[in-house]
């Protein structure tokens, strides 16, 4: 199985930078080569092919299985090219079940040239389909240096049939695929998008682990060719069936792809109600996301977290809609009552976000405890320290800091220097002073007056 790999499972299945890198390599296969990614093919292409001819022609063979079984080969080989199962930062594609097979009936000097045209066959058939832009097949086949290696253990050994007391050569066979697969793989991402060859390494395991338990089977395969080089259409039912395996995976992944843009409007659907309810509450919301995302850079938050921690920000007012404006915009202090009106506010928000379910229920979760003080004598349920969500305590602070810096129903606008010494005043007790030092480290800096914290484009993926 060759690897497609780029740049990295999740809700249900993604997390979401695959759902990004995913997306980024179905968009990307419908445009034309970038210059970085011209120099990638003339260098791992064009290195394929020079090393692909200079086994053609310098290794010798005994085996002549005839054009019509080579054509079967490489059909098969194309076919099985087409199943694409899309894991995060790389592809992994069974085409293990026919390389296997292929380096036992073809001369083992033409295996990488007979993969290169499988990859080929392959890729036509998503051109006709318009999945794929003809201009990038010559990058395709880079993808065919994983058949070089095994091919050169092959041709140092001799041509031989398969046997079980080779299994040491055939590990080595395997290894030196995964090897000679990692540098081009690792080295066309650097090349052609900047990406750093140990972000590969993740993809890279999946990708290998299914090599090696695809490659047993390749293997059967092989053995049944022994009698007959038609003996690799055996592989052809168990291709089918992964061909239906990879089509429902594909389904789910676009399923997830849609449901994720689907929570993302909703969110914003419902920052927009919140603003459209109380125009004060609804830009303040703004403002705590733009705070929060800044806290999320200091504490190097993964894109998992930063995803939450945008949707909790932006909607941890959301229950404010339940509350009368009378009470939201009273100009003077609450009463007991009115206070325990408003304290109902992360519940309801909770609630509401529940009945939309899935990521926007666990956000709900979250949204709960956003006025939850580190100390335990908050609401609505006292939580203490590390047991309030990190997101929360990152929020609940943001939101802090924002209400104090900004003018409110009942006061003017606290001065920034202030603020921050309310915030250090109040580390340890109400704020987590770990969220409160990235608050403040956050800043650019500040004077007498308030200066707002820069603009940040929302990202909310």
């Amino acid at each position: 199985m060759s690897s497609a790999a780029s740049t990295t499972t999740g809700s249900i299945l993604l997390d979401p930078d695959e759902q990004r890198v995913i997306e980024e390599q179905r968009a990307r296969r419908l445009h034309r080569l970038a210059r970085r990614e011209l120099t990638s093919v003339v260098v791992f292409s064009g290195g394929f092919l020079a090393a692909a001819v200079s086994l053609a022609v310098l290794v010798p063979s005994q085996r002549h299985p005839g054009w019509i079984a080579a054509l079967v080969l490489v059909a098969a080989y194309g076919a099985a090219f087409r199943l694409d199962f899309e894991i995060g930062t790389g592809s992994a594609i069974p085409t293990e079940l026919i390389l296997v097979p292929m380096l036992f009936v073809l001369p083992v000097g033409l295996v990488p040239l007979a993969v290169a045209g499988g990859i080929v066959a392959g890729s036509l058939e998503e051109c006709f389909r318009g999945s794929l832009r003809p201009g990038r097949i010559p990058m395709r086949l880079m993808i065919a240096w994983h058949a070089v290696g095994p091919a050169l253990v092959f041709a140092i050994v001799g041509e031989r049939g398969p046997r079980l007391s080779d299994w040491p050569l055939y590990v080595v066979a395997l290894l030196s695929q995964f090897a000679l697969d990692t540098l081009w793989a690792a080295g066309r991402e650097w090349l052609a998008l900047g990406v750093r060859p140990q972000v590969q390494l993740r993809a890279m395991f999946w990708v290998y682990s299914i090599d090696a338990g695809l490659a047993p089977v390749g293997l059967a395969v092989a053995f049944a060719t022994a009698s007959s080089p038609y003996g690799v259409v055996l592989a052809l039912p168990l291709v089918g069936l992964l061909s239906v395996f990879a089509r429902e995976r594909k389904v789910r992944i676009d399923h997830e792809l849609e449901l994720r843009d689907a929570y993302r409007g909703t969110a914003f659907l419902l920052g927009d109600v919140v603003e459209a309810d109380d125009e004060y509450t609804g830009v303040h919301s703004r403002d705590v996301v733009e705070l929060t995302m800044q806290v999320a850079d200091q504490l190097e938050l993964s894109t998992r977290e930063r995803r939450d921690a945008e949707f909790v920000a932006l909607l941890h007012d959301v229950g404010k809609v339940r509350v009368p404006k009378s009470i939201i915009n009273k100009p003077g202090p609450l009463t007991p009552e009115e206070r325990a009106v408003m304290e109902q506010h992360t519940v309801e928000g909770e609630r509401l976000l529940l009945r939309v379910g899935g990521l926007l229920g666990e956000v709900g979760r979250i949204v709960r405890s956003c006025h939850e003080r580190y100390d335990g004598n908050g609401y609505p349920d006292g939580t203490v320290g590390e047991e309030i969500p990190l997101i929360a305590r990152i929020v609940a602070c943001c939101d802090a800091f924002n209400a104090m810096t900004t003018d409110r129903s009942y006061r003017k606008a606290m001065p920034l220097d202030d603020a921050v010494a309310e915030l250090m005043r109040s580390s340890g007790t109400q704020f987590d002073p770990r969220i409160v030092d990235a608050l403040i480290a956050s800043l650019d800096g500040y004077g007498d007056s308030v200066v707002a914290p820069p603009k940040i484009e929302l990202s909310i993926t």
